[in-house]
């Protein structure tokens, strides 16, 4: 199958073209997409060589590309629609029935959505991602009072980009604690995660998912064997049992919908909203 290419473009970061875009490509699970992102279309000189991108990725595949695109100058929003591709105007789309329900223009300000026009969120989300590196895989342990939540789980289940998710997005203090082959095996949870234990959230995975991230890491060896995979997971589940921790499954999920589920499953509240 041809990889259709798509571009995500923007006079700014790029990031709200992507969380959209990505959010509806994942409905197309059976398309392989190779995708692009050209962020800071500030001149219309950069248009015109983004639009020669978008024509010759168009001209090598044989196939149209996918433009997402979040342009508040006319000028560059007019000069993109000339590409040779399917052109999804998202402030288009949602920004001029905004405006005639409140019967005025648009600022037409970029960056709003992920800048520094609230710099108290944004210092939240910093102090959060700070937080959730800080206190990653179990590496330091004495913050946990400061913690949120504090997700456990054995290697490689999603601990780790969770907590960095739900930093970025929500300013929440998250931290992680693997389970690893001492907890498995003596089926104890240490006493620094007892005495947090309202505060911990168990993540788990399938074998064959599990197996299939870990051989890409470590193809070699005993952490990817089906064997200490069903094991670590065996064992990790009569500990989420034995403590009464409730437990999410990420096979299926992605990292949105694992944060989602974790603000429904725990209560917890969003210190900023994204």
């Amino acid at each position: 199958m041809n990889q259709r290419t798509i571009f995500f473009i923007s006079d700014h970061t790029g990031v709200t073209a992507e969380t959209l875009g990505h959010s509806l490509l994942t409905q197309f699970d059976k398309q392989d997409f190779r995708q692009v992102t050209v962020p800071f279309i500030d001149t219309d000189d950069k248009a015109r060589e983004t639009v020669q991108r978008i024509n010759e990725a168009a001209r090598l595949t044989s196939m149209r590309p996918i433009i997402f695109s979040t342009m508040l100058e006319d000028s560059r929003r007019e000069i993109i629609k000339r590409a040779n591709g399917m052109h999804l105007d998202i402030f288009n789309v949602f920004l001029e029935p905004l405006e005639k329900e409140f019967g005025e223009k648009g600022s037409q300000t970029g960056g709003r959505a992920h800048g520094m026009s609230d710099f108290n969120s944004y210092m939240k989300r910093i102090d959060a991602t700070n937080f959730a590196l800080a206190n990653d895989d179990g590496g330091i342990t004495q913050n946990y009072e400061t913690a949120d939540v504090i997700l456990i789980g054995v290697s490689r289940s999603g601990k780790t980009p969770t907590c960095l998710y739900l930093a970025l997005q929500y300013g929440i203090y998250a931290a992680n604690f693997p389970l690893t082959d001492l907890e498995c095996e003596n089926g104890k949870l240490s006493n620094i995660l007892v005495k947090y234990k309202k505060k911990l959230l168990g993540l788990t995975i399938t074998a064959k998912r599990l197996q299939q991230i870990r051989k890409e890491r470590r193809p070699l060896g005993r952490y990817s064997s089906m064997q200490q995979v069903r094991f670590e997971l065996r064992e990790s589940e009569k500990i989420f049992k034995r403590y009464g921790i409730s437990c999410i499954d990420t096979t299926e999920f992605s990292i949105e919908e694992i944060a989602s589920k974790i603000l429904e499953d725990t209560g917890v509240e969003r210190r900023v909203r994204p």
